[in-house]
């Protein structure tokens, strides 16, 4: 799967609960991370959301997925999320060199 391709169906993934009616307000907000590969990233992200006064549990919940280096797991990964009505998705990913899009 190109990257292009990734990018466009996360796109048209996060716009959908913009469409959908509104919802009850969630106790706590919830941040689905996902990303391309089993990594240390997890702990960097919840360190940075916690140098800004989120912490995982408290305030905030983090669900996390990984496509454990099945670029083409993303697509479904992405979809789950949205169905479970995260309030956001962040990603990662690797920095590949050459031969990109």
């Amino acid at each position: 799967m190109r990257r292009r391709d990734f990018i466009a169906i996360v796109a048209a993934a996060g716009a959908w609960p913009l469409a959908a009616p509104a919802r009850q307000k969630k106790a706590m907000p919830v941040i689905g991370f996902l990303h391309s590969v089993a990594s240390g990233i997890n702990s960097g992200f919840r360190e940075g959301l916690n140098d800004t006064g989120y912490v995982d549990g408290q305030n905030v919940m983090i669900e996390f997925r990984t496509a454990e280096g099945h670029y083409d797991r993303l697509p479904a990964l992405a979809a789950e999320f949205v169905r479970s009505n995260v309030d956001v998705i962040a990603t990662g990913g690797v920095v590949v060199t050459g031969g990109g899009d």
